[in-house]
């Protein structure tokens, strides 16, 4: 079969990241001698310079870690809502939803502490050691990729009257980064300069990686995240608002260890994060599958697929969150999927349908129901996490504003490692991007704005509640094959993540293999699709009833029987769904393997 690339395979090391120098980076961690979690640490720093309209330092990340003979864990990178974010004080700003951008929509910074927490634990290199590539990439500068400039331009009037700190940092000269020309981050490389001096003296490497930790939370990056949570600035809502981040937040939270959420399914067993992600939403589709599928690709195929997963993300708009309890063993169950199953009709739907585990009666937010009811519009300034995919008529939260040449504003990150002893990391690094607030200027990187996926209504899983998290669309995957661990894989596209990763592992499931190893690069390079009838996760949180976006290399007849069964089918460009990375290890063998999404146009897998 063809496709763009090969899947690699080798039996060092592999990696496969959604940008070319985080891979690179990575790739000579491990061969330097770190395993993958140095190089996992070491990519991710990476990320934050060269992709830093998707992710950044003081945004989030939920990792999956399976290490060599070890449990699958889920390091939790997702901070929580500071203590005086209550829906009431929200609401009493005149506010029905949280804001898409500024510091009222931060939640406490968790991705740098989850980092240096997988680093401390289970990784062998130091901290300079795993810094060094993005200090170096921050300090002499790297060339950027064109959707930098692009988002840039997007925010420029933004940045220029208001965002003036971020104007400095990205309008160098008055204009965007452009291709072809170094780009540097000058603050954020003297950042990371002097925590490793302020850190020098603190001991072994451990001791080391703690102190760094305590800088974070009291030192001076403390400081300066909570001098910039009390300047008034412009967000979404039109108006200037201080947030609520304190130094009692940064200093009370750090990262966590957590079992994974699991589902088992034909001999695989796939690790998701909990329901304070939208991880199980991948188990439900999973379990809401007949036993018998529909022939690879065909338009009964897709429909069963998409109203599927329409049920599933119906259960996560009414169940999941981490303001309460959450049935996840009742909403995985046979039992209860068969009842769901047996509402997917020849027809789409276009209801929201939460289901009742144990009998209760769901409850969704009233802003959902509306969104459900009647849809909801689109405000370009407050997207979040942003789909590659996706034109300008769509009112569906989280998708880009093109610019005038068709470029968009990006999405989010991953980065998927398997080394030669067996470890093997899954994590989607994102929040803290430039658009999201402005760039603290000591620092040289934004707050995160997470909070506006939570609600105010009161009494939700999802309601905005001081101490806890805002549920997050960020869902790497680690998969089992007879309980040893044999993929990890993942993309960006917020609402997407759940749809896009469940028709890349059906298809590397369903066609099993290929030129003797997994079709890892034919799963990801197939044409995939996605749905938009659901509340959107991200500010103003609209939705489109019936909406299914296919690429246009989906055979015609696929669409046609779509448009047949009742989706509203948009065609939208040939690749344009999804940015999948994976890689994967044979325990038969030995053999490792990778593969990279083309679409994008950086993301790569490197390995031998």
């Amino acid at each position: 079969m063809f496709t763009t690339r090969p899947t690699l395979q080798g039996t060092f090391g592999m990696v496969s990241s959604t940008h070319w120098l985080a891979s690179q980076t990575a790739m000579a961690v491990l061969e330097d001698g770190g395993n993958a979690c140095d190089a996992a640490v070491a990519g991710a720093f990476v990320l934050h310079v060269v992709e830093p309209h998707l992710n950044g330092p003081a945004g989030e990340v939920p990792i999956l870690l399976a290490p060599a003979g070890g449990e699958v864990r889920v390091v939790c990178g997702q901070g929580v809502a500071p203590a005086g974010a209550t829906a009431a004080h929200y609401r009493g700003l005149g506010l029905e939803l949280v804001p898409g951008t500024g510091p009222l929509a931060a939640a406490v910074p968790g991705a740098f502490d989850a980092w240096m927490l997988l680093l401390r634990d289970h990784g062998t290199r130091s901290l300079p050691d795993v810094l060094k590539y993005a200090i170096g990439y921050a300090e002499h500068g790297h060339a950027p990729v064109e959707r930098v400039g692009e988002t840039v331009e997007t925010v420029r009037e933004l940045f220029e009257t208001e965002w003036t700190s971020s104007a400095e940092v990205y309008l160098p000269g008055g204009r965007p980064p452009r291709t072809g020309e170094l780009f540097r981050n000058p603050a954020l490389a003297a950042t990371w300069k002097r925590l490793l001096a302020e850190t020098a003296g603190a001991g072994d490497r451990e001791a080391r990686i703690e102190a760094a930790r305590e800088v974070w939370r009291t030192g001076f990056i403390a400081e300066a995240l909570v001098r910039q949570a009390g300047r008034p600035t412009l967000d979404t809502s039109g108006e200037r608002h201080t947030g609520t981040l304190t130094a009692a937040d940064l200093a009370g939270w750090s990262a966590t260890y957590e079992t994974p959420v699991t589902y088992d399914w034909n001999g695989w067993t796939i690790c998701k994060p909990g329901p304070w992600s939208q991880g199980p939403v991948l188990l439900q589709q999973l379990a809401l599958l007949p036993p018998e599928l529909p022939p690879y690709g065909s338009a009964e195929y897709v429909h069963l697929l998409i109203e599927g997963c329409k049920l599933a993300m119906a259960d996560r708009e009414a169940w999941y969150g981490d303001a309460a309890e959450v049935p996840v063993e009742e909403l995985l169950s046979e039992a209860y999927n068969a009842r769901r199953r047996s509402l997917i009709g020849d027809v789409a739907s276009r209801e929201l349908r939460p289901g009742s585990p144990g009998g209760r009666p769901p409850r969704l937010a009233a802003h959902a129901r509306v969104a459900a009811a009647e849809g909801a519009g689109f405000d370009a300034l407050g997207v979040g996490e942003p789909t590659v995919a996706k034109g300008p008529a769509s009112p569906v939260p989280g998708e880009p504003a093109p610019s005038p040449d068709g470029g968009t504003r990006g999405d989010t990150c991953h980065l998927d490692i398997v080394d030669r002893w067996g470890n093997m990391v899954a994590a989607t690094p994102s929040g803290g991007w430039l658009q999201s607030n402005p760039v603290v200027p000591e620092l040289g990187f934004p707050l995160g704005t997470r909070l506006q996926m939570a609600w105010l209504e009161e009494g939700l899983p999802n309601t905005l509640t001081p101490g806890r998290r805002p549920r997050t669309t960020l869902t790497p995957s680690i998969a089992l094959r007879d309980g040893v661990p044999f993929m990890a894989f993942g993309t960006p596209g917020g609402d997407q993540q759940d749809q896009w990763q469940l028709h890349f592992l059906l298809a590397v499931a369903l066609r099993d293999r290929v030129r003797g190893g997994l079709d890892l690069q034919g799963a990801i390079d197939a044409p995939n699709w996605h749905n938009d009838s659901f509340p959107g996760s991200f500010f103003p949180r609209g939705m489109r009833a019936g909406s299914v976006t296919v690429e246009s290399r989906t055979d015609p007849a696929v669409v046609e029987g779509l448009r047949r069964r009742g989706h509203d089918v948009t065609v939208g460009d040939p690749w344009s769904e999804g940015r999948l990375c994976a890689v994967a290890r044979d325990p038969e063998t030995g053999i490792l393997s990778a593969a990279a999404n083309p679409r994008g146009m950086q993301g790569y897998a490197v390995g031998r």
